[in-house]
Protein backbone atom coordinates (compact mmCIF):
# COMPACT_ATOMS: atom_id res chain seq x y z
CA UNK A 1 0.00 0.00 0.00
CA UNK A 2 1.35 3.68 -1.13
CA UNK A 3 2.31 5.39 2.19
CA UNK A 4 4.62 7.95 1.73
CA UNK A 5 6.46 9.82 -1.37
CA UNK A 6 10.30 10.84 -1.41
CA UNK A 7 10.74 13.89 -3.44
CA UNK A 8 14.38 15.22 -4.96
CA UNK A 9 15.23 18.61 -4.85
CA UNK A 10 17.20 20.39 -7.46
CA UNK A 11 15.14 19.64 -11.11
CA UNK A 12 12.35 17.92 -9.17
CA UNK A 13 10.90 20.45 -6.83
CA UNK A 14 12.20 23.06 -8.76
CA UNK A 15 13.83 23.69 -12.14
CA UNK A 16 16.67 24.98 -10.10
CA UNK A 17 20.04 24.14 -12.28
CA UNK A 18 19.95 27.83 -14.73
CA UNK A 19 20.28 29.45 -11.39
CA UNK A 20 22.69 27.12 -9.98
CA UNK A 21 24.57 27.43 -13.26
CA UNK A 22 24.75 31.11 -12.94
CA UNK A 23 25.52 31.28 -9.09
CA UNK A 24 29.06 28.72 -10.19
CA UNK A 25 29.73 31.29 -13.09
CA UNK A 26 29.38 34.18 -10.37
CA UNK A 27 31.75 32.12 -7.93
CA UNK A 28 34.69 31.71 -10.18
CA UNK A 29 34.10 35.52 -11.30
CA UNK A 30 34.62 36.38 -7.42
CA UNK A 31 37.94 34.06 -6.91
CA UNK A 32 39.16 35.27 -10.19
CA UNK A 33 38.90 31.71 -12.24
CA UNK A 34 38.73 31.91 -15.92
CA UNK A 35 35.97 29.40 -15.58
CA UNK A 36 32.62 29.66 -17.26
CA UNK A 37 29.98 26.93 -17.46
CA UNK A 38 27.91 27.30 -20.36
CA UNK A 39 24.52 25.36 -20.43
CA UNK A 40 26.18 22.70 -23.04
CA UNK A 41 29.12 22.35 -20.58
CA UNK A 42 26.85 22.72 -17.65
CA UNK A 43 24.49 19.66 -18.77
CA UNK A 44 27.27 17.25 -18.76
CA UNK A 45 28.55 18.05 -15.94
CA UNK A 46 25.16 17.28 -14.31
CA UNK A 47 26.38 13.94 -14.62
CA UNK A 48 28.69 14.41 -11.37
CA UNK A 49 26.12 14.85 -8.29
CA UNK A 50 27.19 17.55 -5.82
CA UNK A 51 28.20 20.78 -6.47
CA UNK A 52 31.89 20.33 -4.73
CA UNK A 53 32.11 16.80 -6.38
CA UNK A 54 31.05 18.83 -9.90
CA UNK A 55 33.86 21.69 -9.31
CA UNK A 56 36.73 19.01 -8.54
CA UNK A 57 35.90 16.84 -11.30
CA UNK A 58 36.17 20.27 -13.54
CA UNK A 59 38.93 21.22 -12.50
CA UNK A 60 41.09 17.96 -13.06
CA UNK A 61 39.08 18.28 -16.87
CA UNK A 62 41.02 21.89 -17.38
CA UNK A 63 44.04 21.22 -15.30
CA UNK A 64 45.10 17.75 -14.91
CA UNK A 65 48.47 18.35 -13.36
CA UNK A 66 47.04 20.50 -10.55
CA UNK A 67 48.39 19.28 -7.77
CA UNK A 68 47.18 19.94 -3.74
CA UNK A 69 50.37 21.23 -2.00
CA UNK A 70 49.64 19.84 1.44
CA UNK A 71 46.52 18.25 0.48
CA UNK A 72 44.53 21.21 1.48
CA UNK A 73 44.80 24.05 -1.33
CA UNK A 74 42.57 22.39 -3.58
CA UNK A 75 40.19 21.57 -1.01
CA UNK A 76 40.29 24.49 0.38
CA UNK A 77 39.43 26.40 -2.70
CA UNK A 78 36.76 24.03 -3.52
CA UNK A 79 35.18 24.90 -0.20
CA UNK A 80 35.52 28.55 -0.64
CA UNK A 81 33.74 28.73 -4.28
CA UNK A 82 30.92 26.14 -2.89
CA UNK A 83 30.04 29.19 -0.12
CA UNK A 84 30.22 31.88 -3.01
CA UNK A 85 28.45 30.06 -5.08
CA UNK A 86 26.07 28.97 -2.30
CA UNK A 87 24.99 32.76 -1.17
CA UNK A 88 24.68 34.00 -4.67
CA UNK A 89 22.34 30.73 -4.99
CA UNK A 90 20.61 31.51 -1.79
CA UNK A 91 19.88 35.50 -2.87
CA UNK A 92 18.77 35.12 -6.40
CA UNK A 93 16.07 32.27 -4.85
CA UNK A 94 14.82 34.71 -2.17
CA UNK A 95 14.62 37.43 -4.74
CA UNK A 96 12.02 34.63 -6.59
CA UNK A 97 14.18 33.24 -9.74
CA UNK A 98 12.66 29.82 -8.43
CA UNK A 99 9.84 29.11 -7.99
CA UNK A 100 8.19 25.15 -7.73
CA UNK A 101 7.31 23.33 -10.56
CA UNK A 102 3.90 22.51 -11.80
CA UNK A 103 1.75 20.40 -9.37
CA UNK A 104 4.33 19.91 -6.64
CA UNK A 105 2.68 21.77 -4.27
CA UNK A 106 -0.67 20.59 -4.64
CA UNK A 107 0.24 17.08 -4.79
CA UNK A 108 1.80 17.75 -1.47
CA UNK A 109 -0.97 18.72 -0.02
CA UNK A 110 -3.39 16.27 -1.37
CA UNK A 111 -1.09 13.71 -0.11
CA UNK A 112 -0.53 14.92 3.44
CA UNK A 113 -4.63 15.67 3.21
CA UNK A 114 -4.47 11.63 2.92
CA UNK A 115 -2.73 10.72 5.45
CA UNK A 116 0.42 10.53 3.14
CA UNK A 117 4.13 10.87 4.93
CA UNK A 118 6.45 13.11 2.55
CA UNK A 119 10.66 12.99 2.67
CA UNK A 120 13.02 14.48 0.93
CA UNK A 121 16.17 12.61 -0.23
CA UNK A 122 18.43 14.65 -2.35
CA UNK A 123 22.43 15.54 -2.66
CA UNK A 124 22.08 19.21 -2.46
CA UNK A 125 23.31 21.01 0.56
CA UNK A 126 20.84 22.14 3.60
CA UNK A 127 20.94 25.56 3.00
CA UNK A 128 19.54 25.12 -0.73
CA UNK A 129 16.85 23.50 0.73
CA UNK A 130 15.40 25.54 3.22
CA UNK A 131 16.23 28.41 0.57
CA UNK A 132 13.81 27.08 -1.90
CA UNK A 133 11.24 25.87 0.35
CA UNK A 134 11.12 28.34 3.02
CA UNK A 135 10.17 31.07 -0.10
CA UNK A 136 7.77 28.40 -1.25
CA UNK A 137 5.92 26.79 1.33
CA UNK A 138 6.65 29.18 4.51
CA UNK A 139 8.58 29.24 7.53
CA UNK A 140 6.95 25.92 8.66
CA UNK A 141 8.08 24.08 5.13
CA UNK A 142 9.75 21.27 7.63
CA UNK A 143 6.68 20.37 8.78
CA UNK A 144 5.43 18.86 6.07
CA UNK A 145 7.90 16.10 6.16
CA UNK A 146 8.65 13.58 8.00
CA UNK A 147 12.57 13.10 7.31
CA UNK A 148 14.81 14.97 5.22
CA UNK A 149 17.96 13.49 4.05
CA UNK A 150 20.55 15.57 1.83
CA UNK A 151 24.34 16.01 0.97
CA UNK A 152 25.09 16.39 4.88
CA UNK A 153 23.59 13.29 5.90
CA UNK A 154 24.83 10.99 2.69
CA UNK A 155 28.19 11.84 1.95
CA UNK A 156 28.30 8.75 -0.67
CA UNK A 157 26.14 10.77 -4.18
CA UNK A 158 23.75 9.61 -6.02
CA UNK A 159 23.32 7.37 -8.26
CA UNK A 160 24.03 5.69 -4.67
CA UNK A 161 21.00 4.84 -2.86
CA UNK A 162 22.68 6.16 0.42
CA UNK A 163 20.42 8.93 0.86
CA UNK A 164 17.21 6.85 -0.18
CA UNK A 165 18.13 3.86 2.17
CA UNK A 166 18.33 6.82 5.39
CA UNK A 167 14.77 8.24 4.29
CA UNK A 168 13.25 4.26 4.19
CA UNK A 169 14.87 3.93 7.65
CA UNK A 170 13.65 7.24 8.86
CA UNK A 171 10.13 6.51 7.23
CA UNK A 172 10.22 2.80 8.84
CA UNK A 173 8.76 1.69 5.50
CA UNK A 174 9.61 -0.83 3.17
CA UNK A 175 10.27 0.58 -0.55
CA UNK A 176 7.41 -0.93 -1.46
CA UNK A 177 5.24 1.27 0.12
CA UNK A 178 6.85 4.43 -1.16
CA UNK A 179 7.07 6.31 -4.34
CA UNK A 180 10.14 8.24 -5.26
CA UNK A 181 10.13 11.67 -7.69
CA UNK A 182 13.19 12.18 -9.60
CA UNK A 183 14.26 14.27 -12.24
CA UNK A 184 17.68 12.98 -13.48
CA UNK A 185 19.38 9.35 -14.47
CA UNK A 186 21.82 9.67 -11.74
CA UNK A 187 18.71 10.21 -9.10
CA UNK A 188 16.69 7.52 -10.83
CA UNK A 189 19.43 4.86 -10.83
CA UNK A 190 19.67 5.63 -6.69
CA UNK A 191 16.17 5.44 -5.87
CA UNK A 192 15.71 2.09 -7.96
CA UNK A 193 18.43 0.78 -6.45
CA UNK A 194 16.81 1.04 -3.03
CA UNK A 195 13.80 -0.70 -4.61
CA UNK A 196 11.55 2.31 -5.07
CA UNK A 197 9.02 2.64 -8.03
CA UNK A 198 10.11 6.38 -9.10
CA UNK A 199 8.24 8.75 -11.27
CA UNK A 200 10.75 11.28 -13.67
CA UNK A 201 9.85 14.43 -14.37
CA UNK A 202 12.85 15.56 -16.91
CA UNK A 203 14.22 19.00 -16.84
CA UNK A 204 15.97 20.55 -20.61
CA UNK A 205 19.19 19.39 -18.87
CA UNK A 206 18.13 15.84 -18.39
CA UNK A 207 15.81 15.18 -20.76
CA UNK A 208 18.20 12.89 -23.14
CA UNK A 209 18.91 10.81 -19.93
CA UNK A 210 18.41 7.59 -19.90
CA UNK A 211 14.54 6.88 -17.92
CA UNK A 212 13.90 3.41 -19.11
CA UNK A 213 13.53 2.19 -15.82
CA UNK A 214 11.07 4.74 -14.68
CA UNK A 215 7.36 4.10 -13.29
CA UNK A 216 6.31 6.62 -15.10
CA UNK A 217 7.78 10.08 -17.31
CA UNK A 218 5.72 12.76 -17.17
CA UNK A 219 6.36 16.31 -18.14
CA UNK A 220 5.56 17.80 -14.82
CA UNK A 221 3.83 17.08 -12.21
CA UNK A 222 0.79 19.68 -13.35
CA UNK A 223 -1.59 16.85 -14.46
CA UNK A 224 -0.77 14.21 -12.45
CA UNK A 225 -3.37 13.33 -9.33
CA UNK A 226 -2.72 11.08 -6.32
CA UNK A 227 -5.29 8.49 -7.84
CA UNK A 228 -3.36 8.08 -10.96
CA UNK A 229 -0.46 8.04 -8.14
CA UNK A 230 -1.92 5.10 -6.32
CA UNK A 231 -2.71 3.46 -9.76
CA UNK A 232 0.35 3.40 -11.11
CA UNK A 233 1.89 2.28 -7.79
CA UNK A 234 -0.17 -0.74 -8.18
CA UNK A 235 0.50 -1.90 -11.17
CA UNK A 236 4.26 -2.37 -9.49
CA UNK A 237 2.99 -3.30 -6.14
CA UNK A 238 -0.76 -4.65 -6.29
CA UNK A 239 -3.26 -4.36 -3.44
Amino acid sequence: MLQALIFDVDGTLADTEQVHRMAFNRAFQEEGLDWCWDEALYTELLSISGGKERMLHHWKTVNPDVKDIGGQGVRDTIDRLHQLKTATYEAAVNDGAVELRPGVLRLMNEASKAGMRLAIATTTSPVNIAALLRKAIGPDWRTHFVAIGDGSTAPIKKPHPQVYWQMLAALQLPASDCLAFEDSANGLQAATAAGLATVVTPTRFTERHDFSRALRLVPDLGQVSMAQLHSWHGEVVPA
